[in-house]
C-alpha cells in the first residue's frame, strides 16, 4: 500500500506545482499589459502547459484573455447576453436552456460563440453552424 500512495503523492506534487503557479512569466503580463492599457487583471490562472488565462472586467463586461507562455495572444472570451448573438446563432439554440454566453475572437481574426448548455460548452460560427 505504501509503494502505491508515495507515486501518487510524487505525481499529484508535480503536477499540483505546476498548474498551481499563479504567476505567468513576465512575458505574458507584458504582453497583456500592451493588449489591454490600463486593464487590472483579477485572476491569472495556468490554462494548460503552455497557456496562461488572465480574467478582467472593460467596459462593463467580464472578460477573459489567453496567452502563450512567450507572450503571444491566443483569444479573448467576452462574457455577452442570449440577445446579443447573431440571429443564426440564436436559431440554433432554440428550445435549449443556455446558461451563458459568450463572443470569443481569436489571433487568426476569427470570432466564435460560445453557449453553455448541460454543462458543455457549445461553439458556432457567425451562420449558426456549430462547431
Amino acid at each position: 500500500m505504501k509503494k502505491m500512495l508515495f507515486p501518487s503523492a510524487f505525481m499529484f506534487t508535480i503536477a499540483f506545482s505546476c498548474y498551481g503557479q499563479k504567476t505567468p512569466p513576465q512575458a505574458v503580463i507584458t504582453a497583456f499589459d500592451q493588449k489591454f492599457p490600463g486593464t487590472t487583471v483579477e485572476k491569472w490562472e495556468k490554462e494548460n502547459a503552455d497557456a496562461w488565462e488572465a480574467e478582467f472586467e472593460l467596459h462593463g463586461k467580464d472578460m477573459s484573455a489567453n496567452f502563450s507562455a512567450e507572450g503571444q495572444w491566443l483569444e479573448t472570451e467576452t462574457e455577452i447576453t442570449f440577445a446579443e448573438l447573431p440571429a443564426n446563432v440564436q436559431a440554433a439554440l432554440r428550445g435549449k436552456k443556455v446558461k451563458e454566453t459568450a463572443q470569443i475572437q481569436r489571433a487568426d481574426g476569427s470570432t466564435v460563440y460560445e453557449a453553455e448548455v448541460k454543462h458543455k460548452d457549445l461553439l458556432f460560427d457567425a451562420s449558426g453552424k456549430m462547431y
